[in-house]
């Protein structure tokens, strides 16, 4: 028990220190490459709690697609940080005051937060008591049973929303070649092999 404490405070000290580093670097570079090390902090507490699917996830799907997309855009596009930056003297006093209601709720929040009387009986076992299964296998096969069409229906909208993206972000300019399969079946060796004669002396 002792280690695991050890391991959880510091994946959780670890997590927080890369969140404020994310958005008190100057270099978006180094904020995308925080924002990566806090997810793998966050994924080593999904593995403390039992929670290995959770974690995989958020290493495969944030770590390995998102925040490397971030990555990319930051350092491909060219992107004036420092015009951007000039309107965060002028916007502070908003976001401060912002930023005081969202502590005065949390405030109050944790401050009225208290257990249920019968929260013990509330607790549901993660994987069944009588087979030994992984978190993983609990869970999948809750998916691929009980809320399979729910499951694949969120899977179409997803394919329906990328291939969306695809659409709306495709756009045809002048100058750039692009592969046409329908040309290429129809070419013939004589459209694409000139034979010539050359003369003994003469070259090309």
């Amino acid at each position: 028990m002792v280690v695991q404490a050890l391991v959880f405070y510091l994946f959780a000290a670890v997590a927080v220190a890369s969140g404020a580093m994310v958005i008190s670097s100057r270099n978006p570079v180094h904020s995308v490459l925080f924002l990566i090390l806090a997810f793998f902090n966050a994924a080593g507490l999904f593995v403390l709690m039992g929670a290995e699917f959770l974690a995989m996830i958020l290493v495969v799907v944030y770590v390995g697609a998102v925040a490397v997309l971030f990555l990319f855009v930051v350092m491909m596009l060219d992107i004036n940080f420092v015009e951007l930056r000039q309107g965060f003297i002028r916007y502070l006093p908003v976001g401060a005051a912002i930023g005081l209601v969202l502590l005065a709720e949390l405030l109050l929040i944790t401050g009225a937060w208290t257990f249920a009387p019968d929260v013990s009986k509330a607790f549901a076992a993660p994987v069944p008591p009588v087979v030994e299964i992984t978190n993983t296998h609990a869970l999948g096969g809750l998916l691929y049973t009980r809320y399979v069409y729910l499951f694949q229906a969120a899977g179409l909208i997803l394919l329906i929303a990328m291939i969306g993206a695809i659409v709306l972000t495709l756009r045809t300019r002048e100058g750039v070649k692009r592969q046409s399969i329908e040309a290429q079946n129809a070419r013939r060796p004589e459209d694409a092999v000139e034979v010539v004669k050359v003369t003994r002396g003469g070259g090309v």
